[in-house]
Formats: C-alpha cells, structure tokens, sequence
C-alpha cells in the first residue's frame, strides 16, 4: 500500500506493509538489520512500540482512526520504548529520516491500496 502527506503530496512510502494479525504485529521488524522488500510497516491496532530485538532507527509516525498524526518519532533508536499514546490508533514505521521535517501533529496522512 501507499502512504501520502495530504497537505503535500509527499510520498511516505509506496510498498508499505501491513501488520495485522497478532504475530505479524508482534514481530514487527524485530531480528531485521533493513527494511527488505518494503518502504515501511503499518502497525494496526498500536499505541506504543518498542525498539527491542531491532539493528535500525526507524522513523515512527501514530495516527488515530481519521489518519491525522498524532505522535511523531524520529530517528526512534533499537532497544527504546515508546510512550503509550491513547488517542493512535495505527503506527507506521518508516527508515529512519524518511519523515519530512514538515510534517507535524494534526496534519493527515492517506493511505491508499488497503
């Protein structure tokens, strides 16, 4: 699937993935030293995420059930946890630096082919 800044255009990601099931959404991208054959992962269902078992930062941007950011994460580090952010509803995790600087809370993103 798609990812685009709606404000922009900005492609976040043209082949992101989709985590749903409960071992898809547990795995995640741990024991992955690069995100191979995709731009990114979205996590449904998540509020918090951690870094554990992971050899890359990732970018990490949490929408609530309209796709509006609610949490940006950059440059997220292996073996850190997030705060838990009640409002999210999904997660996607993106390389890190992948996230423009411009992008900020409120903004909303598309998400396209699901």
């Amino acid at each position: 699937m798609k990812v685009v800044i709606k404000k922009s255009g900005f492609v976040l990601g043209k082949n992101v993935k989709v985590a749903s099931t409960f071992l898809e959404r547990l795995i995640g991208l741990m024991f992955k030293k690069e995100m191979k054959d995709m731009d990114g992962l979205l996590i449904e269902n998540c509020k918090s995420i951690h870094n554990s078992f992971m050899f890359f930062a990732i970018d990490a941007v949490f929408v609530d059930h309209n796709n509006k950011v609610v949490k940006i994460l950059r440059s997220f580090k292996p073996w850190r946890w997030s705060l838990i952010y009640l409002k999210a509803k999904n997660v996607i995790e993106l390389p890190a630096g992948t996230v423009p600087e411009d992008l900020e809370k409120g903004d909303e993103l598309e998400v396209l082919g699901v």
